[in-house]
């Protein structure tokens, strides 16, 4: 019998998990292997860690994703868009997704005029969100489908996008020369003075569901607490939920794009929401967008990046 783990398998706050611990498990094995073979026969270029996480997600995580921002992160959301406002460029006409998850960003993109290459390690998720851009008349604005990772955007040339959203790659790469890969592949893509939308999971919210949900493994699992907090590292067998995953902190991932891009913002996302911010999907319009302001107010605050679930780094490539 699997222990256990960082947290238990039915309860994540921002990851639900579809099965039981051992099924998810057995899951996760069988796409790690997959891709594995998938690379033997092919040369794909994604690693065998990405190939995983992208059946992770086509498989295990599929239906969650599909409402997650809307139904449980609409503070993470709502948020999000109203960076996206304040900072796409004027007469953008060219954007990039890598992670489109349900194809909520590139569907307001594009609402906007803006032309959208998709980019997933997962093909369902890829799928579906081109299908969803469809549904509501924006395909002829769907400039690639691309199944790719976001350390080799390959079929993307050079300093074409006027915009990259990165809102979720870095949350499943553990090494970091691939998460340098990532931001100079973005970098890559975007022309001069483009700006990048990147996302981050605060290392500390694990930590923080793992006490609200199991306080009394907290002798049991100290040492590998200790480890996860200075190393950030997840896998399936400690975190099925989530995968392989990397958990950051403020200023480890503000400082993955000194080299490239001039910071414009470092906001976390859920701030004093984060324990509850469902609710505010059941507010009224008003009282939504008053409590939205006071959450754009205090983005940028040290106490607000402690406190939230994302960080959000928006920076203008040099």
């Amino acid at each position: 019998m699997v222990p256990l783990q960082l947290w238990p398998s039915t309860c994540l706050s921002q990851y639900t998990c579809r099965a039981t611990l051992k099924e998810e498990l057995d899951q996760q094995d069988r796409s790690l292997k997959l891709g594995q073979h998938v690379q033997a026969l092919f040369g794909n270029s994604m690693n065998t860690e990405e190939s995983a996480v992208g059946r992770h997600y086509d498989d295990s995580i599929f239906d969650y994703e599909m409402v997650r921002l809307e139904r449980h992160s609409p503070v993470e959301f709502q948020l999000t868009l109203r960076a996206l406002s304040r900072w796409v460029p004027g007469g953008a006409k060219v954007a990039v997704e890598v992670g489109v998850g349900s194809g909520a960003y590139s569907s307001w993109l594009a609402a906007r005029g803006i032309s959208i290459h998709l980019v997933d390690v997962s093909k369902r998720l890829l799928d579906s969100a081109a299908k969803r851009l469809e549904r509501e008349g924006l395909g002829d604005l769907i400039a690639g489908r691309h199944h790719l990772s976001a350390t080799e955007l390959s079929t993307i040339e050079d300093a074409q996008a006027d915009l990259v959203l990165t809102l979720g790659p870095f949350y499943h790469l553990r090494e970091l020369d691939d998460r340098r890969r990532s931001v100079r592949e973005a970098a890559r893509a975007l022309k001069p003075g483009g700006v990048i939308f990147a996302s981050g999971v605060n290392r500390l919210a694990l930590l923080r569901d793992a006490f609200r949900d199991a306080p009394e493994t907290g002798a049991q699992y100290r040492d590998r607490r200790l480890r996860f907090l200075e190393d950030g590292r997840l896998d399936p067998e400690i975190a099925p939920p989530i995968g392989f995953a990397y958990l950051t902190t403020a200023a480890e991932f503000a400082d993955l794009f000194v080299e490239d891009f001039d910071r414009l913002a470092l906001w976390g996302l859920e701030s004093f929401t984060s324990p509850a911010q469902e609710k505010l999907a059941h507010l009224s319009e008003d009282n939504r967008q008053a409590w939205l302001d006071i959450l754009e107010q205090t983005a940028s605050l040290p106490e607000s990046l402690g406190y939230s679930d994302h960080f959000l780094y928006v920076g203008s490539r040099r």
